[in-house]
């Protein structure tokens, strides 16, 4: 009954609760409904912004280029046949082309300085054969622009635009160029006065990725490393959205200046763009709620009227357990709670009844549990441990008080996770729980179990599960040895053939999706026979474990060693290079050499013939590599063998290193 109260003082604020939870998700999801929908729109909108933006920056500055370009070029024929006392004169007169250039020089065809203007101490006369625009404008006479550079006089960024001086032979006869300062020249001065908003900046860089111009820096500096940038710094250009420098996810559109080789950069970063579709929906979120705190107000009356029927029945029912009614006697106009009054009547003797009868049933089930000499527990439908018989208890060492958290604890580490989450499984579908685990006996013993739990059902309901657990610890021990006993040599201890090409194949997988090189060497025992013929097979196979076992240890923990049968070996190198490689089996090669094993005072040692081969394009078999490397092998035999032979990558040809 004092349940019932709960529930019926609770049912309004419950219903109340609903009804705002159910506004607060439909608001909640309309909001991210169009906060995912308007940030694409934002994006798409100011990527053309950006577009258009970059592309008119980038035709003015061509356009500006092409014009100082144009007058060098137009400047150069006349300055033929000029000694450089009429250079310098013809220069100082000629100021017009001061308004778009910080200084102009002339040079001959040696490269030697002729005239500037204005003029700087020393650079009449200085040689720029070995400057890099000089020797690009001899070998292709067309306008260039230079990298940036420190003027000397200045102290500033400046770069060199120039035209070739060609003579009336077609010949090339000298350099005329002029200096434009990147920071004071009217080049990039009006992009200072170009808004972008507060983050959004304007940048233009250098073929080499210098920046030419950028409002946050006084110097020019590089800025590497963001793929955008490298991609248009190869002469790509569009519009992207990636990392800035700063590691913020930023709309940026690049463009190319063809005639200067520069890139116009032009970004906003997304909170940028996104910050007033995100102030207009929290504006949105506030109206909504206040729209909210109104309709509440009117449901609680609403709800208050509907439930009062209810509170006449919490009474009732409160006097039928008080003895102080033997029924209930509603008179309600709510036909629904006529019949709920009816079945209360009705359902309180069934469940006296069924309480009997369910202690009867319990009773039996305990005791049929705990005879059982199987491990079996019962579970409810949260998963939690009800029951454990005796024979479950011994087996995995644990009391009738052990908590849930102790059994978990008890599982080995690395089978817990999936334990737990295949547990969470079944309870959530019903289906059944099968896994074999390791189990930690309070002895200190690991056991291998087998845990098997079904769900029961009673008149179409789960009422919960059962399970069963067997000791399979003997089982899983005699099959772990035949999984070691399959791939591995009884002799040795190495891989067989078939382990052995079982991780080939894996390692050649991973080359193909990964592209991890590795390297594969095989090699067979010089001189083994006599060794056999005269000691016998007894001293044969104690070669051959000598062998595996400096082998093995010569090797990195991560390599696969196989005797492949006989006295031929095979040794894997994953994630190795062939220069590695060469050097592992030269040690190889020489520690090998030194193993000896004795009959009848003769000594017996033998050498190795090798052949490495590393993974290359087209292998799409094991067949391929081994046939290689066994081919490297044979050449190295027939090199009157103790040798390396290690095959090309490049033309599949075999080139001998004798060591």
């Amino acid at each position: 009954m004092e349940a019932l109260t709960r529930f019926l003082c609770s049912l309004q604020g419950r219903l109340l609760a609903g009804l705002a939870a159910t506004w607060l998700v439909i608001v909640g999801i309309l909001l991210m409904l169009a906060w995912q929908y308007g940030k694409a729109l934002v994006d798409e909108v100011n990527l053309d912004h950006l577009r258009d933006e970059s592309r008119l920056i980038a035709d003015a500055l061509t356009e500006k280029v092409n014009r100082r370009l144009h007058a060098l070029a137009r400047l150069a024929p006349g300055l033929q046949g000029m000694s450089p006392e009429q250079l310098g004169d013809f220069l100082e007169h000629n100021q017009a082309l001061m308004e778009w250039f910080e200084g102009i020089m002339v040079t001959g065809p040696d490269g030697v300085v002729l005239a500037d203007w204005p003029v700087v101490e020393g650079r009449a006369g200085l040689d720029t054969s070995d400057t890099e625009y000089f020797r690009m404008l001899r070998r292709s006479p067309a306008p260039y622009v230079s990298q940036p550079f420190v003027g000397r006089a200045s102290g500033d960024n400046l770069v060199l635009m120039l035209v070739p001086r060609i003579d009336e032979q077609g010949a090339f006869s000298g350099v005329v160029g002029g200096m434009v300062n990147l920071a004071g020249g009217g080049l990039f001065r009006w992009l200072e006065r170009s808004w972008l908003g507060e983050e959004g900046r304007i940048s233009v860089f250098s073929a080499s990725g210098q920046a030419l111009f950028h409002p946050r820096r006084a110097n020019s500096q590089a800025f590497n490393g963001l793929p955008a940038l490298d991609l248009a710094l190869e002469g790509w250009e569009g519009e992207t959205v990636a990392r800035g420098v700063n590691g913020e996810s930023t709309l940026m559109s690049y463009r190319q200046i063809r005639p200067a080789n520069w890139i116009v950069k032009v970004s906003l970063p997304r909170s940028q763009v996104r910050a007033p579709l995100g102030d207009y929906l929290v504006t949105l979120w506030w109206a909504w709620l206040g729209l909210a705190v109104l309709l509440m107000f009117s449901m609680r009356w609403l709800v208050r009227r509907l439930l009062e029927p209810l509170h006449r029945l919490e009474r009732q029912i409160a006097q039928v357990g008080a003895g102080e009614r033997r029924y209930l006697a509603l008179s309600t106009s709510m036909e629904e709670l006529r019949q709920v009054a009816s079945s209360f009547n009705r359902l309180e003797h069934e469940r006296l009844s069924a309480l009997e009868h369910l202690r009867d049933r319990q009773a039996f089930l305990d005791a049929v549990l705990g005879s059982t000499p199987i491990g079996m527990f019962v579970a409810d439908l949260k998963g939690h441990l009800n029951y454990m018989n005796p024979a479950l208890l011994e087996l995995l060492g644990l009391d009738a008080s052990c908590s849930a958290s102790e059994w978990w604890e008890r599982i080995h580490p690395d089978d817990r996770q999936g334990t737990q989450d295949m547990w969470r499984h079944s309870l959530l579908t019903g289906n059944d729980f099968m896994r074999q685990l390791r189990f930690h006996h309070q002895d200190g013993v690991t056991l291998w179990v087998e845990v098997h739990a079904s769900q029961v059902r009673g008149s179409d309901q789960p009422l919960g599960f059962v399970g069963m657990v067997k000791d399979i610890t003997e089982r899983r021990q005699q099959e772990a040895l035949q999984r070691w006993e399959a791939e591995h040599d009884p002799l040795t201890g190495l891989l067989n053939r078939r382990g052995f090409e079982r991780r080939l194949e894996e390692a050649l997988a991973e080359y193909a999706k990964t592209g991890t090189p590795s390297v594969l060497i095989l090699f067979d025992l010089d001189h083994f026979k006599p060794i056999n013929d005269e000691g016998g097979h007894a001293l044969g196979d104690e070669m051959l474990r000598r062998i595996a076992q400096v082998v093995a240890w010569e090797v990195r923990r991560s390599d696969h060693v196989a005797r492949q049968g006989g006295d031929e070996f095979a040794v894997l190198l994953p994630s190795c290079t062939l220069k590695q490689a060469g050097e592992i089996a030269e040690s190889l090669r020489r520690v090998v050499s030194e193993v000896t094993v004795v009959n009848e005072s003769r000594v017996y040692n033998i050498t190795l013939s090798m052949g490495v081969t590393a993974f290359q394009e087209g292998d799409d078999a094991v067949e391929t590599v081994l046939a290689r490397a066994d081919a490297a092998s044979y050449k190295a035999k027939a090199k009157g063998r103790n040798t390396v032979v290690m095959a090309d990558p490049d033309d599949e040809s075999l080139v001998d290193s004798l060591w």
